[in-house]
């Protein structure tokens, strides 16, 4: 992507950005010279913005190899426990590779439940060692009493211990089938104070999945590494971005076995998949490994999720459509996006701000001019007649004020922080200062005494004027414009331009433009020619520094913290961990480095800002979307994948990053549909609108300076949208029951093939579609320029039948066959799976008023004339949940079944039944004991006018429908 005024060093900043400039509409000066005209704003110089240069160590032939170099450790003193056993682990010899080893560890092994079991491996002196508290982050605990018995074959659990004392490795079994597992034997234990490795064997041909979070497809391949270090940056394919997950999941075709490994970590790590060897590194920490059995993907997941947390009940107006952007300049602006929505008739549950609400981009503020408090509080009260919502967005830094300019001075959210002392420090005690949108920012501790005190004041404050629905927490990796405290000493010159332009034209389009889009793509180029200013401005981005050696294994106590001797591949120009983030050496003030934590700190925010969020509004449930994440932060937040592109690729990728959340815990995710970076146009962001329909969460989102892209702007996109939108809000009975389900199982909404169909390892890879759960598969156009596309549709055939959405009728596909779908724009293949019951409810405006409309239900019957589902409705935003409704549906022998208990009254009447995969007309349909109006045509009977049976709600009593 270029902006005009934008140099190529410049361009590297500008895309990691998710907010506005820092003048109000108009572009900042770039320079500290002064002008005629108007004082010019002082800018972060950018020798500010250089790191040390770093070799990471993967790209590295000179570096070490620890796995030949290091000398292993012996097991001594072994003791058997009820649940386990423990030992010493000697070190044989010091070879100090990345660090300074430890002469001995602890072992304990546990075996913690019938499906779990726990490695731990600590230093003996832990003095200098971080151990991640369990306050921090839910540590999984044995389950009481004797219910595990022996960890020997005799015992309950199908995972097996077995190790080898000499040249200590060690080897999970699963029991039911005799294979190995996970093997560390013949390869070393590295366990140094700033580098941990170890090496486990796999299979040819593994399938690996997990390791969140980056911009791959879903299978990690052999030759990929994942460095997990939480990162602002625009979305680099194979790089690290913003969220850490150290979890994942080996599935074994050859035995339809599946089992997960979870290091619990907030380390600096790194994990390189070879073809049959997975090796997983850390610069600090411990071994605290956690096994699940499974056996079935979604065995694993559940295990594992229930354990770091279970997500977060969503507010039911949280499955609505989102609109969001960077460039809503004033509130005028805002408003009439929002009744262009309602003229073009096109459902907008949620209008969301990126920061140009902000007075001079502090947080908690709103500019007096463009945003003024009475038309920005009547803006909202509008909204909320309406039923709809607003989300507006949070930075993860709190402007440092001019202490020589009253007005820039009158920053209450600072002092108050400042004089509770809640913000990151220096480790000689002063203030961590850094640089984001508005200027010199501190950091707050979300680790220090009085934080959840401070968070929630300055929530409440703000919502006293502004009455947001919902909170978007971003720049959390946590993400500073500036190398070290470069603020320090310089907090007179706020407020300061961030070191690189702002704004400007986006000139990047989708893959294909200039040939199906000719005509607009010359004028384009040409008027671009014609506005590009001239330079003769180096602009390369190189550092001057010279790279650290990086065999400086020796420092003292924890270490060399800012350059750790071991260099990961963190996917920034110069590699160094403090580019664009706070620097490693940030001190809490628990005296905990930033360099042992620095993965946590979305998540910390994140359970802070959701305490605060109940406290304003008691059991309301809060609503947070968080960019930066970790294991379990699916507890308190969805996510959506941060700064996408405008390109097909993206649209792509956005399926596998669902896949990689949803096993992650958090399945409540979405993707900048039509892209964030770059200009859309109306093909893609036609596919996309409907591509998103489908995801959890459905947000639109684009950058400053790119043209507009609301699903109005185009004809065809609008047209595209209400398609796909009516589909998603005719299901929304169905997406909350999933969203619920979620909530209770930790089991994904989106789901991979591979899930649903494990034993079948053809299907494994499939990552171009989905199902969403259990009953529909989606199978988007994600090239340019295609009228078909190719699905796959397991058991096709033989154990599985598939109805085309659109006609109900059932399609004559062949398993194992890859089949040509019709999918001119504006279409995207949908098909119901047989032997599934969907529930719906006929859509409306908002999510609110469709609650208020009738049921109906969707029965796809399988080969046998069987199916079924389920049905959970409650109030839709009760955080304790008091009254709730579940209802169960079944089909066999022309036979429709409803069950229902619980509490909560649904009042609207059932409508229609819809039953797909009738094989003859029948001569009546009754429901209970009365005859009931029916169509038949393509296999389907249709039965309507049920509102008079079901007058007292859809579900007040049992019923059956017969045929």
């Amino acid at each position: 992507m270029i902006w005009l005024k934008l140099s190529l060093y410049s361009l590297a900043f500008a895309l990691f950005a998710d907010a506005a400039p820092v003048s109000s509409g108009e572009e900042a000066e770039t320079s500290s010279s002064t002008s005629s005209s108007a004082p010019a704003q002082i800018t972060v110089d950018n020798e500010l913005t250089l790191g040390v240069s770093q070799v990471p160590n993967i790209v590295n032939k000179t570096a070490i190899d620890a796995n030949e170099a290091a000398k292993g450790y012996d097991l001594v003193n072994v003791t058997t426990t009820a649940k386990g056993l423990t030992g010493i682990l000697k070190l044989n010899e010091a070879t100090n590779i990345y660090g300074y080893d430890f002469d001995y560890l602890n072992l304990s092994v546990e075996y913690q439940s019938d499906d779990r079991l726990n490695v731990h491996i600590e230093p003996v002196d832990t003095d200098n060692v971080f151990i991640l508290p369990e306050s921090l982050v839910a540590k999984p605990s044995a389950d009481d009493g004797d219910k595990i018995e022996s960890f020997h074959f005799g015992g309950s659990s199908d995972l097996v211990f077995e190790y080898s004392s000499k040249n200590f490795g060690f080897e999970i079994l699963r029991k039911s089938t005799g294979k190995s597992i996970f093997s560390t034997i013949g390869n070393p234990l590295v366990f140094s104070n700033q580098f941990i490795q170890f090496n486990t064997s796999l299979p040819k041909d593994h399938f690996i999945t997990g390791l969140g979070e980056s911009i791959h497809g879903f299978r990690n391949e052999p030759g990929i590494v994942k460095t997990l270090y939480a990162n602002d940056i625009a979305n680099p394919i194979d790089g690290n971005i913003y969220g850490v997950h150290p979890f994942y999941i080996d599935q074994r075709f050859d035995t339809n076995a599946t089992h997960g490994v979870y290091w619990r970590t907030s380390a600096i790590q790194e994990v390189a998949v070879g073809n049959e060897s997975l090796t997983w590194r850390a610069l600090s920490g411990i071994v605290d490994l956690y096994f699940f059995s499974g056996p079935k993907p979604k065995d694993v997941i559940q295990q594992y999720v229930k354990e770091v947390g279970l997500p977060t009940f969503q507010p039911y107006w949280a499955l609505g459509y989102h609109q969001c952007r960077w460039g809503y300049d004033t509130i005028e602006e805002l408003d009439e996006v929002v009744e262009n929505f309602k003229n073009f008739d096109i459902p907008l549950e949620t209008i969301w701000s990126d920061i140009d609400y902000m007075d001079s981009y502090k947080d908690f503020t709103n500019d007096p001019h463009r945003y003024p408090l009475e038309k920005y509080q009547q803006f909202l009260d509008k909204l909320h007649e309406n039923n709809q919502h607003y989300v507006p967005i949070i930075d993860a830094a709190i402007y440092v004020p001019n202490p020589e300019n009253a007005t820039d001075n009158d920053y209450d959210v600072f002092h108050y922080g400042n004089e509770t002392d809640v913000f990151l420090k220096n480790p000689d005690g002063s203030l961590y200062i850094g640089a984001v949108w508005p200027g010199y920012t501190v950091f707050p501790d979300f680790l220090s005494e009085n934080i959840q005190k401070y968070w929630t004041k300055v929530f409440k404050d703000w919502y006293q004027q502004i009455k947001f629905d919902g909170i978007w927490l971003d720049m959390n990796e946590v993400s500073s414009f500036c190398v070290g405290s470069c603020g320090s000493g310089k907090i007179t010159d706020n407020p300061v331009h961030p070191p690189f332009a702002v704004g400007g034209e986006a000139t990047e389009f989708p893959e294909g433009f200039n040939k199906t889009n000719g005509t607009e793509y010359a004028s384009f180029t040409s008027s671009l020619a014609a506005a590009s200013p001239t330079s003769d401005e180096d602009s390369s981005a190189s550092s001057t520094s010279a790279s650290i050696d990086s065999l400086n294994t020796l420092a003292p106590g924890k270490g060399n913290i800012n350059y750790p001797p071991y260099a990961i591949n963190n996917d920034q120009g110069d590699h160094d961990l403090a580019t664009h983030a706070v620097s490693p050496n940030a001190t809490h003030q628990d005296g905990t480095l930033e360099y042992d934590v620095h993965n946590l700190y979305g998540y910390l925010e994140t359970n802070a800002t959701f305490e605060a969020l109940l406290e304003i509004q008691p059991n309301k449930r809060p609503f947070i979307i968080s960019r930066s994440s970790f294991a379990g932060s699916g507890r308190q937040t969805g996510h959506w994948g941060g700064d996408n592109y405008s390109q097909f690729r993206s649209a792509y990728f956005s399926i596998a990053q669902a896949f990689s959340f949803g096993l992650s815990g958090i399945p409540f995710f979405g993707a900048d549909v039509c892209g964030f970076n770059g200009n859309s146009d109306y093909e893609l962001c036609s596919r996309w609108m409907q591509l998103g329909s489908f995801f959890p969460f459905y947000r639109n989102h684009n950058i400053l300076g790119a043209i507009s892209q609301e699903p109005y702007v185009w004809e065809s996109v609008t047209e595209a949208t209400k398609t796909s939108m009516q589909i998603r809000y005719l299901l929304l009975p169905y997406y909350y029951t999933l969203l619920h389900e979620a909530h209770i199982t930790g089991i994904p909404i989106l789901r991979a093939f591979a899930w649903q169909f494990p034993e079948n390892k053809n299907v494994s890879t499939v990552d171009t579609q989905f199902f969403v759960g259990d009953a529909l598969v989606v199978t988007p156009a994600l090239e340019q320029g295609v009228d078909t596309v190719k699905g796959t549709f397991p058991g096709s055939g033989n154990e599985e039948v598939y109805y085309d959405w659109y006609t109900h009728e059932k399609q004559n596909f062949t398993d194992g066959k890859n089949e040509t779908l019709q999918a001119p724009l504006g279409h995207i293949p949908l098909h119901i799976r047989g032997g599934h019951i969907l529930p719906t409810q006929e859509p409306a405006y908002t999510t609110t008023e469709s609650r208020q409309n009738p049921w109906g239900l969707i029965v796809a019957l399988d080969k046998d004339g069987k199916a079924e589902g389920k049905l959970y409705s409650d109030d839709g935003e009760s955080y304790e949940v008091e009254e709730s409704l579940f209802v169960n549906f079944i089909a066999s022998d022309n036979t429709l079944l409803s069950t229902s208990y619980g509490e909560y009254e649904v009042e609207q009447p059932l409508a229609n039944i819809t039953i797909l995969g009738v094989e003859n007309k029948p001569k009546e349909v009754k429901f209970d004991d009365s005859k009931v109006d029916f169509t038949f045509e393509n296999n389907t009977i249709f039965v309507t006018g049920l509102d008079d049976q079901t007058e007292d709600g859809a579900f007040a009593k049992h019923f059956k429908l017969s045929w």
